[in-house]
């Protein structure tokens, strides 16, 4: 079970100021994402999808300043879900439940939140609409046809085009038989945005009878999908590398990023009662580090009672959001506050640290770098090294031995360290001859014992520790 993890000398990281009136792109190469002033943008999200309706001011403030201190790069978010369920403030989301008719109350409190994200230097990811609001049956919240989606998406873009946001469409659904509409609303954000904000598609996790877990599957070739997302689910061990792995293989080149992992508490069965096995810490950087080793543009974190916003007793969260409503979940055991400082949380910020101490949006995955045989599952030893050689990554799920290949890297010696992806903490190996194949041994293994193998081209001189 997940549990507040306290690390002398918070925060990790202080804040780069605010990003509001900042543009996000797609690299020239369509690996990763950049600012409009070309420099790499680490898409490192937090998830917390019942944001503008389960918190106040006050407590969106404790929230963006605990979620910029870890190294949080961005927040996500849902816009519209569920028809019937007001913010705290009583209101509702759409007037009579019409997208024609925003409800100007219920955006003015979206307005304070994003600004307030952008000014503490967070993006927002936000999901313009469950798939409940477009797909009929299910759940019998239809709203949107073609022509409503694009006035929609085109109120969104507008409203918000001084804003640093990515939208994502989808809301957990598959587009199959609703394609159209989709494209409507992509197409209404991008003229309400003057072109500004980037646009994906947030459909379900791999299930059975569902074909496709990224927007790929449905989108790939769309002119207005900007970049590929995907949901690996929130069971225990899956390979998602495989997922970014499919991804980064087609063409043509678009970034991808896995924004909804494995939640950190999730139950790890399909069951969601108390007593389960959980998602733990070391599940979460599992998942993180085989995301950006594998290619990935980025990596959704989620906690199971920070993106719900649970709250033990307490009767203003008692309104129902259709099938989304944990409440008085059994499963959830602590309060929002108490998991903003579960140890998953930090490895995040440990794993950034570490990617920008390298250039990491110059990384391209390379499997051949490991020279012993893979293990089964979970034992799999992800890697991927510079373009120009100049240093590789392997990443050890159980500290046990591997071998790699030293030429994989440039130079005529190869510094290797290890680095803990639990603390941030650096251990150096020694200084090696550029030649054939040297096994490496973990300083610890066990089924929490993961570890980062960094190999640098010793000429380069390339940094440990920030600062």
């Amino acid at each position: 079970m997940a549990k507040p993890f306290v690390r002398p000398g918070d925060p990790l990281f202080t804040s780069a100021g605010s990003v509001k009136g900042m543009r996000l792109r797609v690299s020239p190469f369509g690996r990763y994402l950049v600012t409009d002033r070309g420099r790499p943008f680490l898409y490192l999200a937090d998830t917390a999808w019942q944001l503008f309706k389960r918190l106040n001011h006050e407590e969106v403030d404790v929230y963006f300043k605990n979620r910029a201190a870890k190294g949080f790069t961005a927040v996500q978010a849902y816009m519209l879900r569920g028809l019937k369920t007001p913010n705290l403030y009583g209101d509702l989301t759409l007037v009579d439940g019409d997208p024609a008719k925003p409800n100007e109350a219920f955006f003015e409190n979206v307005d304070y939140v994003v600004n307030r994200a952008n000014e503490l230097g967070l993006v927002m990811g936000i999901v313009a609409n469950s798939g409940e609001h477009v797909r009929k049956g299910g759940l019998d919240e239809h709203v949107f046809t073609e022509s409503n989606a694009f006035a929609f998406g085109r109120f969104l873009g507008s409203r918000y085009w001084q804003n640093a946001i990515i939208w994502f469409l989808g809301g957990d659904r598959t587009p199959v038989g609703y394609e159209a509409v989709w494209a409507a609303m992509a197409r209404g954000l991008k003229e309400g945005s003057g072109g500004g904000h980037l646009v994906s598609y947030h459909g379900p996790g791999p299930a059975p009878g569902v074909v496709g877990y990224s927007s790929s599957f449905w989108f790939h070739n769309a002119d207005w999908l900007d970049f590929n997302s995907i949901q690996s689910s929130h069971a225990w061990g899956t390979l998602n590398y495989e997922f970014i792995t499919h991804d980064y293989n087609l063409t043509p080149a678009k970034p991808t990023l896995d924004m909804e992992t494995r939640y950190e508490n999730h139950p790890a069965t399909v069951s969601w009662t108390a007593g389960k096995k959980r998602i733990d810490a070391h599940q979460v950087r599992e998942a993180a580090y085989w995301n950006m080793l594998a290619g990935a543009a980025g990596n959704g974190y989620g906690a199971w009672e920070i993106w719900q916003f649970y709250e033990a007793g307490n009767s203003r969260l008692s309104s129902p959001d259709y099938a989304y409503s944990f409440t008085k979940d059994p499963s959830a055991s602590m309060n929002w506050r108490e998991a903003m400082d579960c140890e998953g949380a930090f490895s995040m910020g440990y794993m950034r640290k570490l990617l920008e101490l390298r250039p990491w949006y110059r990384m391209v995955p390379d499997r051949a770098i490991v020279a012993s045989v893979q293990g089964p599952l979970e034992d799999h030893v992800q890697s991927a090294r510079a373009e120009d050689g100049s240093f590789a990554l392997a990443y050890s799920p159980f500290g046990n031995p591997f071998s790699v290949r030293l030429d994989r890297v440039s130079g005529a010696m190869v510094i290797a360290h290890w680095y803990d992806p639990r603390n941030g903490g650096w251990e150096r190996i020694g200084e090696y001859a550029n030649t054939g194949v040297r096994e490496f041994t973990p300083p610890s293994c066990g089924e929490q014992d993961d570890w980062v193998l960094v190999l640098d081209d010793a000429a380069k001189n390339l940094p440990v520790a920030a600062g």
